[in-house]
């Protein structure tokens, strides 16, 4: 896979985020409305797992089909190593295998005393690191991936 395929996911991954940020933004308002919430602070664990929950049943249910709108949109979709689609089971595992892209940054960041620049200075570091780890690696993909036991190839 070339470095062209590379970027092509991170776009596929920014216009995600886009996605994600409407969904997030739906499920925070019913979430509120559900619990009476006044304050973003109130239940703000129990928002955090209903929200990780929720994103991990889009990812889910959009992966064992083949393709997120994102991923359909830059042509892009997703197997097992074999070329098979995954199923609902394998997806689950991806996408929780996926939070490498941000919790080792994110535990790292929960013990040191930084400010906000050098917060998102570690933050964005560690994305780039993995980033080029993928971008090294002779398949080009992810460490979620090759570890989950998918790829992302491209559609013709």
């Amino acid at each position: 896979m070339t470095s062209a395929s590379l970027v092509k996911r991170m776009a596929a991954w920014v216009y995600e985020g886009l996605l994600l940020f409407a969904l997030s933004a739906l499920t925070g308002l019913i979430f509120s409305v559900a619990t009476n919430s006044t304050n973003a602070f109130t239940h703000h664990l129990a928002l955090s797992l209903v929200l990780f929950v929720v994103i991990g049943i889009y990812f889910s249910w959009f992966w064992s089909k083949g393709q997120t709108l994102a991923m359909k949109t830059w042509r892009i979709k997703i197997t097992d190593m074999a070329g098979k689609p995954i199923s609902i089971r394998l997806a689950a595992v991806r996408y929780v295998l996926s939070w490498l892209w941000f919790a080792p940054a994110l535990v790292a960041l929960s013990f040191m005393q930084l400010t906000k620049e050098n917060l998102s200075a570690v933050f964005l570091g560690w994305i780039f690191l993995y980033i080029l780890l993928a971008w090294t690696h002779p398949s080009t993909q992810f460490l979620h991936d090759r570890l989950a036991g998918t790829r992302l190839v491209n559609v013709n």
